[in-house]
């Protein structure tokens, strides 16, 4: 889209919706998890060469408009002229699909062998075909790709890699390392007993999708720098918790930070979170942890 937009001198605008259409569309959208916040995702649309990102209210009576109509107010509120769109894409109240809209249509990886056709609009459209990512047989984002199991890359793809572990996959799928940002919030101070404090983060979007329970390598970012850190995030069943927690222990650090923004982003799946039979047997496993991280 920024190529096309570059090539015939106009704006590439990226047109998003707030709230998440499940919210406002289902009655129970309790399990719904977002992949990224919408100032994540306007950071990373004018990173990508976006020039501008409109949002729009997701309201019900929004919702009741055709695709017809909705390309109209894209056509007469943004001028657009062009409109790049997903192979499965639907739009509209009744549902349309790209095929249907532009039944004449290549899709293509390759923007110069796209083609367009009319729409009742006056816009024309182009649109990719689906992107694939490597998936290992075993299901496991560590092991060899598999050449045969080539799912496309998407939003729920990318969840369930997430949700199992597979931080490898996602940030494959994702082209970055997926990140996670808040506020650091008092915890129980029980890792700095055994000389691993950590960071407990409370984070600034609870609908934000948090990966499965297990320690991980991340990137931390914190006072305006980056740091190495290992996180862990569970119940912590050593002290018997009960509340899931998101705690970093940030490597070669010793700064307050109580109250302060900080992101993670992760690198590298460590191990699972498990159960120790002492405080003494969790440390020694921490200082394990501490030297994978570094590797």
């Amino acid at each position: 889209m920024v190529s096309a937009a570059r090539e015939r001198g106009e704006e590439a605008i990226v047109v998003t919706f707030w709230p998440h259409p499940r919210t406002v569309l289902q009655q129970d959208a309790r399990d719904l998890r977002l992949l990224s916040t919408l100032e994540e995702k306007k950071e990373m649309l004018h990173a990508a060469g976006i020039d501008r990102v409109e949002v729009l209210p997701f309201t019900r009576s929004f919702a009741a408009l055709t695709a017809s109509e909705y390309l109209a107010l894209l056509r007469d509120r943004f001028n657009a002229s062009l409109i790049v769109m997903g192979y499965d894409n639907r739009i509209g109240s009744d549902n349309m699909t790209a095929s249907e809209l532009i039944p004449e249509a290549r899709w293509s990886l390759n923007p110069s062998s796209l083609r367009s056709s009319s729409l009742p609009t006056s816009l024309r459209a182009v649109g990719p075909l689906p992107f694939t990512w490597p998936r290992a047989a075993t299901g496991s984002g560590d092991q060899q790709p598999s050449e045969t199991a080539l799912p496309p890359v998407s939003s729920t793809q990318i969840r369930k890699a997430l949700e199992e572990g597979r931080i490898d996959e996602a940030n494959g799928m994702l082209g970055y390392r997926y990140g996670l940002y808040g506020v650091v919030v008092a915890g129980n101070r029980m890792g700095r007993s055994i000389g691993f404090p950590t960071a407990n983060m409370q984070l600034y979007e609870p609908l934000k999708l948090v990966p499965a329970n297990g320690a991980y390598v991340v990137e931390v970012e914190v006072l305006g720098k980056q740091y190495t850190g290992m996180c862990n995030i569970g119940l912590r069943p050593t002290v018997d918790g009960k509340v899931r927690t998101i705690e970093t222990h940030i490597l070669d650090f010793d700064e307050d930070i109580y109250g302060l923004p900080m992101g993670i982003r992760f690198v590298r799946r460590l191990r699972d979170e498990r159960k120790f039979p002492s405080m003494e047997a969790l440390r020694t496993q921490l200082v394990q942890d501490a030297l994978n991280c570094k590797k």
